[in-house]
């Protein structure tokens, strides 16, 4: 038979919420005698509350930085030559190459991939083409563009712009930005620095959220931070200024260096002139100058100028050769 204790000999116990609340109590002010301030605890809250808020700014310091990630795509002499000041400013730089430049990548502090797979997995926040005219759309057609980030801006370098912007335009996926450049300079004629050198830029595509608008201006940074001037101007108008301007220029280098100008102890400054620009354009690649000729469509009709200034030349030479044999005739008949 079972029996139960009578009330007497076991005491009801307390509320289990008020014996906890004595018991917090006694834990956190170490006597019930003691007692706590209030003030100190507000305090302690506005201590934390300006924690939180300094967090807040350094995080949003932390989303913003100066330096890119930058992947470079042709790491022939533009890239390297590039890459050289991207590296000095602190940016991370990548590169890839169908030939192996990983020992002078290694010198210049780029990390070369011999694969772009492997190089879009990095997630470069910039991807720069500077490969060669002719080879742009099947360089750009091998890219593995899943594997980039959606955002991800694509930069070109090339010595023409309505056809870079057109193929990017086709083949990138509408998320890419898209900037088309023209740095009018190369590894030659800025050996000795970029100050006052003519940078043009277009922005052909840029999205409108803060991340990439400030993307966009801390790359084109890079060059206003050397002293380029920099000029924003359409793809359409550079080709049409390019073709009167950097054509020519090609064009009269090669004509000279077929010509073969040969320098002597009594050069003119004008003549120096001319072997320094054949020493330029014939440091450039034949490819390059077929570029300009092929991909531009104004610089048919600045070659037919050209020729046709030749040829009105070559006319009035022989106009006044002619006239002066008449005169000359002339005069012997006289006499």
């Amino acid at each position: 038979m079972l029996s139960f204790p009578s009330s007497k000999s076991c005491p009801i116990a307390k509320p289990a919420r008020q014996h906890l609340r004595s018991s917090l109590l006694d834990s956190f002010c170490g006597s019930k005698s003691l007692s706590f301030n209030p003030k100190s605890l507000q305090i302690k809250a506005m201590e934390a509350s300006l924690d939180y808020h300094f967090g807040t700014q350094l995080q949003t310091h932390i989303k913003t930085p100066t330096s890119l990630k930058i992947a470079i795509i042709g790491f022939g002499n533009v890239g390297q030559f590039l890459a050289k000041t991207f590296v000095s400013q602190g940016h991370t730089v990548l590169a890839h190459s169908r030939s192996d430049h990983s020992d002078t990548a290694a010198k210049l502090g780029v990390s070369f991939f011999s694969d772009p797979h492997d190089l879009c997995e990095e997630h470069p926040e910039v991807v720069m083409l500077c490969t060669s005219i002719l080879s742009t759309k099947s360089v750009l057609e091998s890219i593995p563009f899943q594997r980039l980030r959606r955002s991800t801006l694509f930069v070109d370098v090339l010595s023409v712009k309505e056809f870079p912007r057109s193929l990017f335009l086709e083949i990138l996926p509408e998320e890419f930005d898209i900037l088309c450049t023209h740095p009018m300079f190369g590894p030659e004629s800025g050996k000795n620095g970029w100050a006052g050198l003519p940078f043009m830029y277009d922005k052909v595509r840029i999205g409108n959220d803060d991340i990439r608008i400030s993307r966009c201006g801390r790359f084109l940074d890079v060059f206003a931070r050397e002293g380029c001037r920099m000029v924003e101007m359409s793809c359409a108008d550079h080709d049409k200024y390019a073709a009167e301007s950097q054509f020519i220029t090609h064009t009269m280098g090669r004509i000279l260096e077929r010509f073969g100008l040969e320098s002597s102890s009594i050069n003119t400054q004008g003549y120096e002139t001319l072997l320094k620009l054949v020493e330029n354009t014939a440091k450039d690649s034949f490819d390059l100058y077929y570029g300009l000729f092929i991909y531009n469509n104004n610089a048919m009709e600045q070659l037919e100028k050209l020729e046709l200034a030749f040829q009105s030349l070559k006319r009035e030479l022989s106009g006044n050769l002619q006239s002066l044999y008449s005169r000359q005739l002339f005069e012997d008949e006289g006499e």
